[in-house]
C-alpha cells in the first residue's frame, strides 16, 4: 500500500523496546551557575560525563519514538516534505529524552532503593542533579519549540501536553497510586499522534487508533513490570498495582486491556490504513498475549509468569510495528 509523500517515509518497523514503569506514552546534572560536579570542570570534557549526561535521556526507550512518530507520520495520509518529517521525529524524541532526563532528577531518591536504577549516574553521584535539571528544561524547551515552529502548532501543543503529564502527573504520582500507569500510558502513546499531527495538521480517527494501540499496551506492560518487579518498587517507595491491589487484580486487568488491545491493528486494516501483514502479524501477536493473559489468570501466575508476558509485550510491539512499515512500502 503506498501512500502520497514528497519525500521518503521513516521506517515504522521498531527495533528496541524499553520503558520504565509506563508509556506512554507513549517505566529513568548541572552544578551551581552551571558548574559541573567532581574535583574540576576538566570532568565535563571527560567521555565517561556526556555518557552519563545521554544515559539520563534512556536512549533505548527515547529510540522507540524514531519508530512510533515516525509510524504516525508514515500512516497518515498526506505528503509532508523532509524539513517537516526531520522536525516531528527529532521534535518528538527530543521532547521523550528530555522528560526521561527530568524523570530522572525528580526519582533520583527512589532510584537508589531499586538494584536495576541504582547504577544510574544521579543515585551513584556521579552527576550533581542540577545538571540533570538544566539538560531536561532545556531539551524540552528546545523540542516543543521545534515542533510548534517548523510542523503545525497542534504537534507542538500535544507535545508539551505529554510533558507536562509525564513529569508533573506521572512521575510524582508514582510514589501515591497506582492509577500513575493510567496517566502515564497518556503520554507514552502519544508520539504517533504527534507524527500524525505533524503530516495532516489534524486530529482524526486514525490518530486515535494508534494513540490507543500504544495506550492499551503500555498497561499490561507496566502492570507485569509491577508484578515481577513488585517487591523492589515497594522498598523505593513507588506505588503498583500489585502491591495496592493484590497480584490477582493485577492478573485481571492484563487480560482486560489485553483484550482491548487485540482488535485495534485490525481497525486500522478497516480504516485502509494498514494491510495483510498487519492483520497476520496483528492478530497472530495479540493471540499470543491474550493466551499469556488467560494464562496467568487460570495458573494464578506470580513473578516468573508477569516476566514471560513483559517480554511478549516487547515482541508484539516490535512485531506490530514492523508489520506497519511493511504495509507502508507496500
Amino acid at each position: 500500500m503506498s501512500r502520497p509523500s514528497s519525500v521518503s517515509r521513516p521506517d515504522a518497523s521498531a527495533t528496541t523496546v524499553a520503558r520504565d514503569g509506563v508509556a506512554v506514552a507513549l517505566d529513568g546534572v548541572e552544578g551551581p551557575a552551571g558548574s559541573i560536579s567532581g574535583d574540576s570542570a576538566a570532568e565535563a570534557r571527560d567521555p565517561g560525563f556526556l555518557r552519563d549526561l545521554l544515559s539520563l535521556t534512556k536512549p533505548r526507550l527515547s529510540s522507540l519514538v524514531l519508530f512510533t512518530a515516525g509510524g504516525g507520520l508514515a500512516l497518515a495520509p498526506a505528503p509532508v516534505d523532509a524539513t517537516r518529517a526531520l522536525a516531528a521525529i527529532g521534535g518528538t524524541t527530543l521532547v521523550v529524552a528530555g522528560a526521561n532526563v527530568l524523570n530522572c532528577y525528580l526519582e533520583r531518591e527512589s532510584d537508589r532503593g531499586m538494584a536495576r536504577t541504582a547504577v544510574r549516574p544521579l543515585p551513584r553521584n556521579r552527576l550533581d542533579a542540577r545538571v540533570a535539571l538544566v539538560f531536561g528544561l532545556a531539551l524540552s524547551a528546545a523540542s516543543v519549540a521545534l515542533l510548534t515552529l517548523v510542523t503545525p502548532p497542534l504537534a507542538g501543543l500535544l507535545a508539551a501536553i505529554a510533558l507536562v503529564l509525564y513529569v508533573c502527573v506521572y512521575t510524582p504520582m508514582k510514589r501515591t497510586s497506582s492509577l500513575s500507569v493510567l496517566v502515564g500510558a497518556i503520554p507514552g502513546a502519544m508520539p504517533p499522534v504527534i507524527g500524525w499531527v505533524a503530516a495532516t495538521g489534524r486530529l482524526d480517527v486514525g490518530a486515535l487508533v494508534l494513540f490507543g494501540i500504544l495506550f492499551m499496551w503500555q498497561v499490561p506492560h507496566s502492570l507485569a513490570i509491577g508484578l515481577y518487579r513488585k517487591d523492589e518498587y515497594t522498598r523505593a517507595g513507588l506505588v503498583v498495582h500489585a502491591a495496592e491491589h493484590g497480584d490477582e487484580a493485577s492478573r485481571r486487568q492484563i487480560l482486560l486491556y489485553t483484550l482491548g488491545l487485540f482488535p485495534l491493528p485490525l481497525l486500522l486494516v478497516r480504516m485502509g490504513l494498514a494491510g495483510l501483514p498487519t492483520a497476520v502479524v496483528g492478530s497472530a501477536l495479540g493471540g499470543v498475549l491474550l493466551y499469556q493473559a488467560f494464562e496467568g489468570i487460570r495458573s494464578e501466575g506470580g513473578a516468573k509468569w508477569a516476566r514471560k508476558l513483559f517480554l511478549w509485550t516487547l515482541v508484539y510491539m516490535t512485531g506490530l510495528f514492523a508489520a506497519l512499515g511493511l504495509d507502508v512500502w507496500l
